[in-house]
């Protein structure tokens, strides 16, 4: 009896999927088996691009003369071992005689094709394929999806730009990577890894940090002052007490020492309005009052969950991800979260109403989903465009159990997100007034009508909307960032007691403040997720991101990994919820200069390319043609460019035991050198992930402790933790750097769970 063969992309999806088709199954060495499927899996990429050596064994030695690289025809090798062994199973059931169809079930994107065409190729496949594209894990959702399999020629043009995308990337990462090792081998240990997508986002972290560096501070003053109306308003008895109220002093343009707003140039200037308007008369001259109306947010895709959960509990990109694939596989609870819509499609609009009425069974949402299930016609004007949805909807609740007693805490937050935003989405606008007064204080020897202009705003939500989906679970359902970019002088909405304009008032208060200009935030994963998505251009406007997400940088599904690709290889690190550019990758970019394979533009233009091969707008070929064109110039121009540069070692003083020069060398700062042995006092670079920089190894040098904890240091798990280090001596005499905390004396772990949790404080003012 013919069998059908079904390869999902892990195998908790294949053993989900046979749940789901006619059994038993019987459980086998990486498949399953049951009366008329076989069912196996690839544990993600178990096939990848050779290496350069599988085309000529010379490319096992670098040089500058075989580059580029670019084959003709691709080869695949398996990716390690442990692939080896599955994917001799995959290959094995693929050449039975009983198997006469297979069916692609891998993840239903640019990603799951390539995994499965990868894979398909490297084993000789030859048997028809069909395609189970899924966009939800449920039971119901599986069944339908297999009851409508789609041939495997609808995919082709997906299968073009997924071999396009892994191609590109190795011709130019493997190009631009051996050329600039070649010419920097004398500055850097190891490889100087470059790409075509993670080099772009280090520049945009790196310029950054460039920018925070060359920043000077300069002082500016600011005047606050406290104002009280005294007495009843007409329609009140009497009055309850002095109707008290803050205001924030704003000069005219063109005033001596100041510019147009808050701001004041000099401590004398700021003085002077002190002393003229301590305890003067005030009067409001005017008050103004606005409606104000507020859209529901839009629906989640994968990149706006991140950013959010980002801003919102400290989530880096990676684990949202995580949270969110769990959320789909193992509890079902959530739609397929690697999507790049805000949508939903015309065919699921009877959905809505049932998933709504579903997670309102759980009590802290189901005020907010009786109001969308008791709508007679329901607002879909922002929610539904089949054109904004491609391979995958945006991601809300599915319709089936969820049962959130066995979600862990991150599960729980991500999911609390997403319903929130599905339910507020089919509510109405929220409505604030907002107020604006300005009082102006008459000097004593002022002008009548002239003054000192103090300005106060207040904002009173009138009708909740969809904000009352959120009840007290965060200030800003939004989770923007223009928040935490909000200049501190900013006037901040409080609020208001009830005022009259012409009123009198009387200055209880008023005082000036001594500030600094600050340098622009560092980048956190939410905003650097944000720069990515619009090819670094600064976008806070939900619609025109949605214009601009096909000349992104990356795609959502590939984001996270490249933040943490450049943490990996020691270009960036994390404090707290702050992305910093070490020296290593500051350097890299100071060497590329504006070589165009740091211009995020250049890959956003690449990355719409993908998506025009995708929709057969693009050749595959003429981009290929294109990409080994940039990888010859690329080579050329880094050869040229790099061939003299030599980074100066750094001299960090005497040495603490012997007194030679320390010198920095590329695996450490010691006082040793070929002409010199000095006595072998070493502190070397890489420590627990992370490379100490120049500034920490004076610091040990000097005072043998660091004062303040450092950064950066990564766990066995992968998750960052901060330390204090300092220098010991072992029995031999050998000098060490360690940490220098209780749990490192005790013999313990890093306390690399605390790490995570207070990274959602620990660094806020810094990250944006």
């Amino acid at each position: 009896m013919s069998k059908t063969l079904l390869i999902a992309e892990k195998p908790s999806v294949g053993q989900d999927l046979a749940r789901v088709l006619p059994g038993p199954f019987k459980k086998g060495e990486g498949f399953l088996e049951g009366p008329d499927h076989v069912i196996s899996w690839a544990v993600g990429h178990l096939v990848q691009l050779a290496e350069p050596e599988a085309y000529d064994a010379k490319y096992k030695s670098w040089r500058m003369a075989d580059l580029p690289i670019v084959p003709e025809r691709f080869k695949l090798e398996v990716r390690d071992e442990r692939s080896r062994k599955q994917m001799s199973v995959v290959t094995k059931q693929l050449g039975r005689d009983d198997v006469d169809e297979v069916v692609n079930a891998c993840d239903a994107g640019r990603e799951g094709e390539l995994i499965f065409a990868y894979l398909f190729e490297k084993a000789k496949g030859k048997k028809p394929v069909k395609r189970l594209w899924l966009n939800s894990m449920t039971t119901a959702a599986m069944k339908s999806a297999l009851a409508s399999l789609r041939p495997a020629e609808e995919f082709e043009l997906l299968e073009e730009a997924a071999r396009s995308r892994s191609e590109a990337d190795w011709i130019v990462g493997m190009n631009a990577t051996r050329a600039a090792t070649i010419r920097l081998r004398s500055s850097f240990d190891g490889a100087v890894s470059l790409g075509r997508v993670q080099t772009p986002t280090l520049a945009i972290v790196a310029r950054r940090e460039e920018e925070i560096k060359a920043f000077k501070p300069e002082p500016y003053w600011l005047v606050d002052a406290t104002f009280a109306a005294e007495g009843a308003l007409a329609g009140e008895e009497s009055a309850a007490g002095a109707r008290v109220y803050l205001g924030h002093f704003q000069a005219p343009a063109g005033s001596p020492g100041t510019t147009k707003g808050p701001r004041i140039g000099t401590e004398a200037e700021a003085e002077a309005i002190v002393a003229a308007c301590a305890g003067r008369p005030g009067t409001i001259t005017k008050l103004e009052k606005k409606e104000q109306r507020e859209k529901a947010p839009m629906l989640y895709d994968l990149t706006t969950l991140q950013r959010e959960a980002n801003n919102r509990y400290g989530f880096s990109a990676r684990r949202t991800l995580s949270a969110a694939q769990r959320l789909y596989e193992e509890h079902k609870a959530l739609t397929y979260p690697r999507t790049n819509s805000r949508y939903l499609p015309s065919d699921m609009v009877d959905e809505i109403k049932p998933i709504a009425e579903l997670v309102g069974s759980h009590s802290e949402y189901r005020k907010g989903a009786e109001y969308v299930t008791g709508l007679d016609v329901l607002p879909l004007g922002r929610v539904v465009n089949d054109e904004k949805v491609t391979d995958h909807h945006a991601i809300i609740p599915t319709r089936s159990e969820h049962n959130l007693e066995k979600m862990g805490s991150d599960d729980r937050r991500i999911y609390d997100m997403a319903v929130r935003r599905f339910l507020a989405v089919f509510h109405p606008e929220a409505v604030f007034e907002n107020t604006r007064v300005e009082t102006t204080v008459t000097p004593a020897d002022g002008e009548q009508g002239k003054g000192h202009v103090f300005r106060t705003r207040g904002k009173l939500l009138l009708v909740p909307g969809w904000r009352g989906v959120y009840d007290e679970v965060a200030a800003d359902a939004k989770g923007a960032d223009t928040k935490a970019d909000a200049e501190e002088d900013e006037e901040t909405d409080q609020q208001l007691p009830r005022l009259v304009e012409d009123e009198q008032v009387q200055t209880r208060k008023v005082e000036s403040l001594r500030k600094e200009t600050k340098p622009p935030r560092r980048y956190s994963d939410a905003s650097l997720l944000g720069a990515m998505e619009t090819a670094g251009k600064l976008v806070d406007d939900d619609e025109l991101r949605e214009a601009m997400k096909d000349s992104g940088i990356g795609t959502p599904a590939t984001r996270a990994a490249i933040i943490e690709r450049l943490i990996t290889v020691g270009y960036i690190e994390r404090d707290g919820r702050a992305l910093v550019a070490t020296e290593k990758g500051l350097n890299v970019i100071r060497l590329l200069n504006d070589h165009a394979l740091t211009s995020p533009g250049l890959t956003g233009s690449w990355e719409q390319r993908l998506g025009k091969i995708e929709r057969g707008e693009d050749s595959r070929k003429k981009f290929m043609g294109d990409i080994a064109g940039f990888a010859q110039e690329t080579v050329k121009e880094l050869d040229e460019t790099l061939k003299d540069v030599r980074i100066p070692r750094a001299r960090l003083g005497p040495c603490p035991v012997c007194g030679h020069d320390i010198v920095e060398n590329r695996k450490g700062y010691s006082c040793w050198a070929r002409d010199d042995p000095g006595c072998g006092f070493v502190i070397w670079k890489s420590k627990a992930g992370k490379t100490l920089p120049l500034a920490i190894a004076k610091e040990l040098i000097k005072t043998g402790y660091t004062v303040q904890a450092v950064t950066g240091f990564r766990g066995r798990s992968g998750r960052s933790f901060r330390a204090h280090l300092a220098l010991s001596q072992t029995e031999e005499g050998k000098w060490r750097v360690e940490f220098d905390e209780l749990w490192a004396k005790e013999g313990a772990k890093p306390p690399e769970a605390e790490a995570e949790a207070t990274s959602e404080t620990v660094g806020a003012r810094s990250a944006a």
